[in-house]
């Protein structure tokens, strides 16, 4: 294979669709409207990889109003794996992003752990594991009902979630908690936000994510409020290893480890209030 005639470029939004169905097929079990949310979130944040005509490689450099970037969807076809495809195309990733950011900002992505010891030699470092847990909707004990986040000021949520994503991410964060088959609850107390998570329909069955809180009680009304509205039907959480609050979540809740990926970062680490964030939003954009 002649790699002088691989082309990396832009992808159009019909070419990201195909990034998001080898996800799919890759197992990742992306969420129904992903796609439209992550396009609308950074339109020049995915590129891929082509050959002799042929989109092969897909990948993100996704920033956030050049403050902090992440990587994701870095995938090569399957028939054409190890054969430096992938190498090339990761580079330009990094590199490429570090062009759209501000000197100082970081990239964070959540690589595979078999592939760990191969991003480190790109410069990036391990922060911890991050846990996707699968589980199944239960009914929630006797609470009262949590209040959408539609109704908590979108000034107060995207403070609150800025706090705990590390940088504003008030595009996105608009469009996530909004989109179609999900639903994004709050739990306010004397006029604060203390908590907020959100539940969506994915290809099979429903992942939450983010879920962020002050504290484990308000974390466990959250997921218990969010799991029931799916009651009876898988759900997945993908929790942070290092917050030993968010595992004793999963295991109170009969939840059990399917996948997991490496948190690593290019540049800085980000000081994340780390003991309040019970589940990341994604592993494609952080």
């Amino acid at each position: 294979m002649n790699l002088d005639h691989l082309r990396i470029r832009p992808l159009t939004r019909e070419e990201f669709d195909i990034a998001v169905e080898w996800a799919a097929n890759e197992g990742w079990n992306p969420g129904l409207h992903d796609a439209d949310v992550f396009w609308k979130t950074d339109p020049e944040g995915y590129v891929g990889a082509e050959l002799d005509g042929e989109l092969v490689a897909t990948g993100s450099i996704v920033s956030y109003d050049g403050n902090y970037g992440f990587t994701g969807f870095f995938i090569v076809r399957p028939d054409l794996r190890g054969q430096g495809i992938g190498t090339k195309l990761w580079y330009y990733r990094r590199d490429h992003l570090k062009s759209r950011l501000s000197p100082d900002a970081s990239i964070g992505m959540d690589g595979v752990f078999d592939m760990q010891d191969w991003y480190a030699k790109g410069g990036f470092t391990f922060s911890h594991r991050n846990l996707r847990l699968e589980g199944i909707g239960k009914a929630a004990p006797g609470q009262p009902q949590v209040i959408s986040l539609s109704e908590v000021p979108f000034e107060k949520v995207l403070a609150y979630d800025t706090t705990h994503f590390g940088c504003s991410r008030g595009n996105f964060l608009k469009e996530w908690i909004s989109m179609p088959d999900a639903f994004a609850a709050g739990f306010v107390e004397d006029e604060n936000l203390k908590g907020y998570g959100m539940i969506r329909s994915c290809r099979e069955g429903h992942k939450i994510g983010p879920l962020f809180a002050d504290n484990p009680a308000v974390a466990e009304f959250l997921f218990d409020q969010l799991s029931a509205r799916v009651e009876g039907e898988p759900l997945w959480l993908d929790i942070p290893e290092n917050n030993p609050d968010a595992i004793a979540l999963a295991n109170r809740h009969g939840m059990s480890e399917v996948f997991g990926c490496a948190r690593m970062y290019f540049g800085n680490t980000p000081d994340l209030p780390w003991q309040n964030i019970y589940g990341i939003t994604t592993f494609e954009l952080g």
